[in-house]
């Protein structure tokens, strides 16, 4: 059992709402929902009343909470115990990045951090909303992650801090010899992950389409776009190479733009933190 998922129950626990435990958690409804559901599916049991106003724990859960407290407290105690004492830590950052950077841009941002500043570096890569749950869960220093016009900022407000790196864009790729006449074929993101739900709401495509395939990983959709496949999106920063390399071809089809953030935390941070926050605009600048 994690400690994330433990604070989550507590937090259902405290508020009587999933609604209000997912604000408390900085992660929207839906996103807290399925991480609920994925708790009770690895621990094989309902943990929630959903039926009762305000949901209430189970009766065999709630015979569990106060152990459910304690184990809580004592994983935070030894967690902070363990930073305090180790040298090491002293000298590490943790950072969790969308699967697009973690393949694209993270290479050339550890290597840096490694190399000028001594640090050292340990690479998470998630989806989006479980980046966000390892920031909040301490579970990462910092997280790196797209972000457009259009996307609200996460988290109450004052609750992240959020750095500024850059620019990308979201854009079509294909094999040079697809055929690019009648219905579009066309590679997918699933609709709960971060590109999926950007490309449904930012994408439109005034022609027949058709999904020939469907995978949440940039790297998977880039290699299927190789392979003739079909039409994929993915980030500039992963496509250069392939695109240079005649690989891949851009056509003429809605792109998105892209903003490239740091996001912490905000309050006091470890000086491993501040330096790595300090360096991520001349990497990237």
């Amino acid at each position: 059992m994690r400690l994330e998922w433990l604070e989550d129950i507590l937090a259902v626990v405290d508020t009587g709402s999933l609604s209000e435990a997912a604000e408390r958690r900085n992660l929207t409804q839906s996103a807290f929902s399925r991480r609920v559901r994925m708790i009770e599916e690895h621990v094989g049991v309902p943990l929630f009343d959903r039926a009762r106003k305000p949901v209430q724990l189970t009766p065999a859960t709630a015979a569990q909470e106060d152990h459910i407290r304690a184990l809580a407290a004592d994983l935070h105690g030894l967690v902070n115990e363990l930073r305090s004492q180790t040298a090491t830590a002293q000298n590490r950052i943790v950072i969790a990045c969308q699967h697009a950077i973690a393949t694209s841009l993270a290479p050339r941002i550890v290597q840096d951090l490694v190399g000028h500043d001594g640090l050292t570096v340990r690479l998470r890569s998630a989806n989006l909303d479980a980046c966000y749950g390892m920031l909040i869960s301490r579970e990462a220093d910092l997280t790196i992650a797209y972000r457009t016009a259009r996307d609200r900022a996460p988290g109450r407000e004052g609750f992240f801090e959020t750095l500024d790196l850059g620019s990308d864009s979201l854009i079509p790729v294909c094999a040079p010899n697809l055929p690019m006449r009648g219905v579009l074929p066309v590679i997918a993101y699933p609709a709960d992950a971060y590109l999926g739900t950007l490309t449904e709401r930012d994408i439109t495509l005034n022609r027949p389409f058709e999904k020939r395939a469907e995978t949440a990983l940039t790297t998977s959709v880039l290699e299927l776009a190789k392979a003739g496949v079909g039409v994929g999106w993915v980030p500039h920063t992963l496509a250069a190479a392939g695109l240079k390399a005649g690989d891949l071809v851009q056509p003429e089809l809605p792109s998105v733009q892209l903003s490239i953030v740091a996001v912490r935390l905000a309050g006091p941070h470890a000086r491993a933190e501040n330096r790595a926050w300090a360096r991520l605009p001349e990497i990237m600048g």
